[in-house]
């Protein structure tokens, strides 16, 4: 009797420990189950509400525009009418009459006289000599203090007692080939010194008239003799350049 009673005491104990733990599961879950409900509210409560988008139509009517009053003429005042001018009466300008022209009086013609019974001698057969041309008026030279003499122009003479220098070839125009005859023209004065050189003809290179007209510097003559007394005589004198000399 003692060993029953000792195993039905030991059975009671784990019973409620069952049951305990059983109420113990359902309170939780039904605690878990509350807080999932508090927080799906205040999730729905703090999330705004959203309104439904309500779609309406608008109707537009075109109205035809009133219409507009004509605008009232105006009536237009005449101006009142020019006065009229009174005319004025000019006088008429008298125009000057033209002085009458002189006629030209005729001039009488020359009257020829009548022939003379005598008659006439016979003219001399030796013709008069012709009158010398009269030379133009040149104007005078200033008056000096001393005796004056005559300067004749320089006679042109077809020949001098002169030394003419032979000129020089320049090298240059021989290796171009340059060739030609110029003409120097020179007064011989009376102390025999050569006046005047110039360039009567060039012979178409210059090279070569420089030549020429150094030839003539280098040149000496005498005085020109005419009736034994010494005149001015012009003259000039060729040079002629070809590679042949």
């Amino acid at each position: 009797m003692p060993a029953s009673h000792t195993v039905s005491a030991g059975a009671a104990p784990a019973t409620s420990v069952r049951m305990n733990s059983r109420a113990l599961t359902v309170t939780a879950a039904v605690a878990a189950l509350h807080l999932a409900l508090l927080a799906v509210v205040l999730t729905l409560r703090n999330e705004p509400v959203v309104r439904p988008i309500e779609s309406r139509t608008m109707t537009a009517e075109l109205l035809s525009p009133a219409p507009v009053a004509a605008p009232v003429a105006l009536q237009s005042i005449a101006p009142p009418p020019p006065k009229p001018t009174p005319p004025v009466h000019t006088k008429p300008k008298v125009q000057p009459k033209p002085a009458p022209t002189p006629k030209p009086t005729p001039t009488p013609l020359p009257q020829v006289a009548a022939p003379s019974p005598t008659p006439v001698a016979a003219p001399d057969p030796t013709p008069p000599a012709p009158a010398a041309p009269a030379a133009p008026a040149a104007q005078a030279a200033p008056a000096i203090g001393r005796q004056t003499m005559e300067i004749a122009a320089p006679k042109n003479v077809s020949h001098l007692d002169c030394n003419i220098a032979r000129p020089d070839y320049p090298s240059l125009s021989k290796r171009r080939g340059e060739t030609g005859t110029a003409y120097v023209k020179f007064v011989v004065g009376l102390t025999g010194k050569l006046e005047n050189i110039e360039l009567k003809k060039s012979s178409g290179f210059s090279r070569l008239d420089d030549a020429a007209l150094a030839a003539v510097h280098a040149s000496a003559c005498k005085p020109y003799l005419e009736n034994g007394q010494p005149i001015r005589a012009a003259y000039t004198q060729p040079y002629d350049f070809n590679l042949n000399d």
